[in-house]
């Protein structure tokens, strides 16, 4: 799903309903036996997910006054918040934040991208959230030793 969701928004600039919200029950019906995070844990995880955010595109809006991302990002960090629990979110967000910079000022530089022109924020996210899935624990314990 977190595949065919980055390229859908990369390519359309949208994260589909029919994907994004399945996706979120999925990580709270996984987890309401604790599959991979206790069922508390999941359910403030897609909260906390979702209200990360809303809370960044109000920000942005009142700053730039314009939308700076959709909400469907708003609803896919919701999801792997449900499947992974609130703790993984600041590492999601992080390496997000840190690719899709890094991407971003490489089109800049390297290919003369406009900067008034719309980046997809879903692929990163869906990138990060692979990599939280499979490394997550490992690279908060290499950062957060103790």
């Amino acid at each position: 799903t977190l595949l065919a969701l980055a390229f859908i928004d990369a390519d359309t600039q949208l994260l589909p309903d029919d994907l994004t919200l399945p996706l979120l029950w999925g990580g709270l019906a996984a987890n309401l036996f604790g599959l991979f995070v206790p069922l508390a844990s999941a359910v403030i995880g897609a909260i906390a997910g979702y209200l990360v955010l809303w809370t960044v595109y109000w920000l942005f809006k009142l700053v730039r006054g314009k939308e700076g991302m959709g909400y469907g990002d708003f609803k896919l960090l919701a999801a792997l918040g449900a499947w992974m629990g609130w703790k993984m979110l600041p590492l999601i967000v992080l390496l997000s934040s840190v690719v899709g910079a890094a991407i971003g000022i490489g089109l800049l530089v390297f290919k003369g991208r406009d900067h008034n022109v719309p980046l997809a924020f879903g692929p990163y996210l869906a990138i990060a959230g692979a990599i939280a899935l499979f490394f997550g624990p490992t690279l908060i314990r290499i950062y957060l030793p103790g």
